[in-house]
């Protein structure tokens, strides 16, 4: 069974930065997708960047150039840094795992219980 814990959330100011770990438990890390996501109130959960096992990484065009993931295979751990933030960023932010079964021939996908970031303008 997977676990994932997020940490790093905070409030801070327009501009400011943050970076977000969260950390996987079990021996799937290295060959799953990891992304983060985000869900302000009243909308939906959407895909803020995402990174392969092969380190292939795609973002949001809403964070493209300020918001930069990365992970650690070695530390199960997959990272976040989300500069010059804006009010617009406030969120809870998710850590998504998402592996392929060769046994089961599907995917499946783990989640973490969120962090909030606030930004104030």
């Amino acid at each position: 069974q997977v676990q994932l814990v997020e940490s790093g959330g905070g409030l801070v100011q327009a501009g400011e930065s943050l970076r977000l770990s969260c950390v996987a438990s079990g021996s799937a890390f290295s060959s799953a997708r990891m992304g983060w996501y985000r869900q302000a109130p009243g909308k939906r959960r959407e895909l803020v960047a995402a990174i392969t096992s092969l380190g292939i990484t795609n973002y949001a065009d809403s964070v493209k150039g300020r918001f930069t993931i990365s992970r650690d295979d070695a530390k199960n751990t997959v990272y976040v840094q989300l500069n010059n933030l804006k009010p617009e960023d406030t969120a809870v932010y998710y850590c998504n795992l998402n592996i392929w079964s060769r046994t089961n021939l599907r995917t499946y996908d783990y989640w973490g219980q969120g962090t909030q970031v606030t930004v104030s303008s």
